[in-house]
């Protein structure tokens, strides 16, 4: 094994719609890094090896201004760190299917994730590139990546429902039914709001959430054999799509909760003492700015990430 690189694949081909403009690249700590740097930063010194970002192919002048920066980075093993760009476009749709006229969103986590697939060769966790996930989230799945077996076996590190909301609006988050430190089922929930006196309510569904609810932030961990069971999922899904459908996306969640259905897969959940955040909504930045700085000034991290 220990020739494999341990990869962080961050899917940042979205362009982050409700925030308005490209939250990605919204320089947010101290010295205008953007949230992805932070993620970056995290699993270099956890012990990863390698950057897989996806992205779409008129981003990459932007993404080597950004993180051209990690050519001259080390590892924790004190190695030179490997980084790859993959393409998420429709260049890699199966031929069998039709891309709609007025079709201009990409396919979702699970096409994202495929796009991935020629970079990876060891155990990998792919996350979302404006997400920022703790310091400790990388060590825990770090620490379980090196030790899943080859077949059927995934890893997650799971958050508490009520760090995870915003009071400028709603949330969709993948509910977590957690048994025995698995995954017993995830349920994508698209409009979760908390309200100003803590409680959260799923509007869909008209029921109030438990605020300490374990909820999924695309924060997963795999080995390469799920690339074919990721395969087969986004076939099925294109097949099973209505020919004009211009914004069905393919979602990593509602796959992994499928083939735990199926008993293909069984997944760990790892729990996180660190606080997530991230900026769905733009009244949400000052907080997350806030937060960052605070982060450096306890010496969490260094003046500038970038040196």
């Amino acid at each position: 094994r220990s020739n494999m690189a341990v990869s962080l694949v961050i899917m940042a081909a979205g362009l982050g719609s409700r925030y308005g403009g490209s939250k990605q690249v919204d320089g947010i700590g101290p010295n205008g890094e953007i949230l992805m740097e932070y993620s970056i930063h995290d699993a270099l010194r956890a012990g990863f090896d390698k950057v897989v970002f996806i992205i779409k192919p008129e981003m990459r002048e932007m993404m080597d201004e950004l993180v051209g920066y990690l050519k001259e980075k080390k590892t924790a093993k004190g190695q030179p760190v490997q980084v790859a760009y993959v393409y998420q476009d429709y260049t890699s749709v199966p031929d069998f299917y039709h891309i709609p006229e007025g079709r201009t969103k990409p396919f979702g986590t699970v096409h994202a994730l495929l796009c991935a697939e020629p970079e990876v060769d060891g155990p990998f966790c792919v996350i979302n590139a404006d997400d920022y996930y703790g310091v400790d989230a990388y060590r825990t799945i770090y620490e379980e990546l090196v030790k899943l077996p080859e077949q059927g076996k995934g890893t997650m590190v799971g958050y508490l429902l009520k760090n995870t909301a915003s009071l400028h609006g709603t949330v969709s988050r993948g509910v977590c039914k957690v048994k025995d430190g698995r995954l017993d089922s995830i349920q994508e929930t698209l409009k979760i709001q908390l309200y100003p006196d803590g409680h959260l309510t799923d509007l869909d569904a008209g029921r109030d959430l438990a605020p300490d609810t374990v909820v999924s932030m695309n924060f997963w961990g795999f080995m390469p054999s799920i690339f074919p069971a990721l395969r087969k999922y986004f076939e099925d899904f294109l097949r099973g799509l209505p020919a004009d459908a211009v914004k069905a996306e393919c979602l990593l969640p509602v796959m992994v909760g499928e083939e735990l259905k199926a008993g293909r897969m069984t997944v760990s959940v790892l729990s996180s003492k660190d606080k997530w955040f991230g900026m769905t909504y733009h009244e949400d930045r000052a907080r997350v700015a806030e937060d960052l700085q605070k982060l450096h000034a306890a010496g969490i991290y260094p003046t500038s990430l970038r040196d």
